[in-house]
């Protein structure tokens, strides 16, 4: 049994390449392998921002000798009189195997005439010549990229190849790379050529030159380093999945660094600073450990750099993170000098789909489907007010100046301005759960508000764009198993040029 170590050295990959690359490889190479006779005992997979890497332990060293039936003309074509015709000398000759090893075979299309070829067994090294460079080139992505006079096409160009067996270099090459056993290791810690000697060293050759392959070995490194330095700074670190999955594929030795920022950007709603730390600048937010809702002035970056320079490291960031963050105090300073209803008759100048009108008339509609709804869910007069409140302020938020910066903060920043305008609870909590999902298995807006106007969004949404395009034909939606009925009203009929549902 012998190991296999293939590693392709590009510039910087995308993060997201680098899971979905070795999501891939886990589905191609146990087939190709497979179907090269070639079964291994183990398969691992390697991957940083510089590398995707696989080791393969427990390869044979050559594939087994095996046989191989090829199907042949039906037994009416190649026996006549009980004599071999020349239809199945021909089928003979053609796979090269002598008339004994010739059969004859029932299938469920009735009988034929079957080649029983041996196949003699080809050394491993060989065959995985053959196919290594289609695991490179079989990796698919979007924007990939061509450079130099090549046409391979990948998401970064590949700047070296290692492919050994054992100790052996296999001599692949790929668009002009010639495969060898020299990896480059960390650009800042380790900036020199690293030598890999045998196949089976690979993943400690690359640690003791600080570079941790192993994603899900990083990853938990990356995680225990947050909780620890979170907790020297008395708070408790928040890691969002998506985020930790992200920054484990941006760098190759971690190092967890604890930032501050000044204490006045805490008067910011939760939600803005998190946008702010998370989504733009990939930071995890601290919380403190006495009051688990409020964040504490910190946040925790993930560095690639040299663990000695984690304070410059540290304010670097938080100049970055300061700014961001007084951008989004000016937005929101300025949001509040007027009231969130204040907004609505700038929506009229917001297009909410080309030839389909304006957010102003979008609106418009969404109040008149959530009235109808409230009537049919024979609501209180006290709760149809609270929802046709809910609908017409859902969108106001639209033309704030934070949701123009930080486009995922709509209806979450359009509940907190309602609230501090003193608007009923259940108006605020619909107008920030409007957006929540609906659909089955998902979990429902809490409040009566959110559910109806944003169904009602939903409805408008689908129906204006329906019948946009089925020239003003009445159409039947189906909601949780039961019929509405959405009957399209022209502007002669209804000024709100709106839908009934009956």
């Amino acid at each position: 049994m012998v190991a296999l170590l293939l590693e392709v050295g590009t510039e910087e990959l995308p993060a997201s390449f680098v899971q979905s690359a070795l999501e891939q490889w886990q589905g191609l190479i146990p087939v190709s392998l497979a179907e090269a006779f070639l079964s291994p005992q183990q398969i691992q997979y390697f991957g940083t921002p510089r590398r995707l890497a696989v080791l393969v332990s427990g390869l044979p060293d050559q594939q087994p000798d095996r046989t191989e039936e090829i199907k042949g003309p039906p037994i009416s074509i190649a026996y006549k009189d009980g004599e071999l015709t020349q239809a199945g000398q021909g089928f003979a000759r053609k796979q090269g195997v002598e008339l004994d090893q010739l059969q004859i075979r029932e299938t469920d299309k009735g009988s034929f005439l079957f080649a029983i070829q041996p196949i003699q067994g080809r050394p491993a090294a060989q065959v995985l010549q053959e196919i290594l460079p289609g695991w490179i080139t079989g990796l698919t992505g979007e924007r990939l990229m061509r450079w130099g006079s090549g046409e391979l096409r990948f998401p970064r160009p590949i700047r070296w190849l290692i492919c050994l067996l054992e100790d052996q270099i296999l001599p692949i090459q790929l668009e002009g790379l010639q495969a060898d056993r020299v990896s480059l290791a960390h650009r800042v810690l380790h900036p020199h050529p690293v030598t890999i000697a045998t196949a089976r060293e690979y993943p400690q050759a690359l640690v003791a030159a600080q570079v941790q392959p192993d994603v899900d070995q990083r990853r938990q490194t990356i995680q225990t380093q947050i909780q620890q330095v979170a907790q020297a700074a008395g708070g408790v670190a928040e890691i969002p999945v998506d985020l930790l999955e992200e920054v484990t594929d941006l760098v190759e030795w971690p190092t967890a660094v604890l930032g501050q920022f000044d204490q006045e950007f805490l008067e910011l709603p939760v939600p803005v600073i998190k946008i702010v730390m998370v989504t733009h600048q990939r930071y995890f937010p601290v919380y403190s450990q006495s009051a688990p809702d409020q964040l504490l002035p910190n946040f925790i970056t993930i560095s690639n750099g040299d663990p000695q320079k984690s304070q410059i490291i540290a304010a670097g960031n938080g100049r970055v993170v300061r700014a961001r963050l007084a951008d989004a105090q000016f937005f929101y300073q300025e949001d509040r000098k007027h009231q969130l209803e204040a907004n609505l008759k700038q929506l009229a100048e917001v297009t909410f789909v080309e030839e389909l009108g304006s957010m102003a008339e979008k609106v418009a509609r969404i109040e008149q489907i959530a009235t109808q709804i409230a009537s049919h869910l024979h609501c209180s007069p006290s709760v149809q007010n609270q929802i046709q409140r809910t609908a017409r302020l859902c969108k106001a938020d639209l033309v704030s100046q934070m949701v123009f910066e930080f486009p995922e903060l709509q209806g979450i920043m359009g509940a907190d301005y309602a609230r501090q305008d003193g608007e009923d609870p259940a108006v605020v909590a619909g107008i920030a759960q409007q957006y929540w999902p609906i659909g089955s298995g998902d979990p429902l807006p809490e409040q009566l508000t959110g559910q109806v106007v944003g169904l009602a969004d939903r409805i408008d949404t689908l129906v204006i764009t329906v019948n946009s395009l089925a020239d003003g034909t009445d159409e039947i939606l189906v909601v949780d198993g039961q019929d509405i009925e959405l009957t399209h009203l022209n502007s002669e009929t209804t000024a709100a040029n709106g839908y009934t549902v009956d």
